[in-house]
C-alpha cells in the first residue's frame, strides 16, 4: 500500500486531466464546436451551389435577352400586350374556376361598356 502522501498527487493529476478533457470537448475551441462548424460549413457549401446554379440560369436569361430577338418578341407580346401593325388579337373569356360559385364571366377590358 502506498503512503497517504503518494496517493494525493494521483487524484490531483486525475482531476487536472478531467478538466483538460472537459475543456477539449466543451470549450470554445473544443470538439463539439468543431463539429458544429463543420455542419455549418457544409450548409454554406450547399447554399453556394444553389446560388451558383441560380446565377448560371440568370446569365443564360440575360444572354437570351441580348442575343435572341424571339425572346424579346415573346416578352413584348405576353407581358406588354404588344402586337405588330396589322395583326388582330383575339381574347377569349376565361372559363370559371372550379371553386368559383358565381359562374360570371369577367368583362372584356378591350371593349367599352
Amino acid at each position: 500500500m502506498l503512503p497517504r502522501s503518494m496517493a494525493r498527487p494521483s487524484w490531483i493529476v486525475a482531476g487536472v486531466l478531467a478538466v483538460l478533457f472537459a475543456a477539449a470537448f466543451l470549450g470554445d475551441k473544443g470538439v463539439l464546436q468543431l463539429l458544429r462548424l463543420r455542419t455549418e460549413v457544409e450548409a454554406l457549401h450547399r447554399d453556394v451551389q444553389t446560388l451558383e446554379a441560380e446565377n448560371e440560369r440568370l446569365s443564360r436569361v440575360i444572354a437570351d435577352l441580348h442575343d435572341n430577338p424571339a425572346v424579346i418578341e415573346r416578352i413584348a407580346r405576353e407581358e406588354l400586350g404588344l402586337v405588330r401593325p396589322g395583326e388582330r388579337v383575339l381574347r377569349f373569356p376565361r372559363s370559371p374556376r372550379t371553386g368559383d360559385v358565381s359562374g360570371k364571366i369577367p368583362p372584356n377590358p378591350l371593349r367599352s361598356p
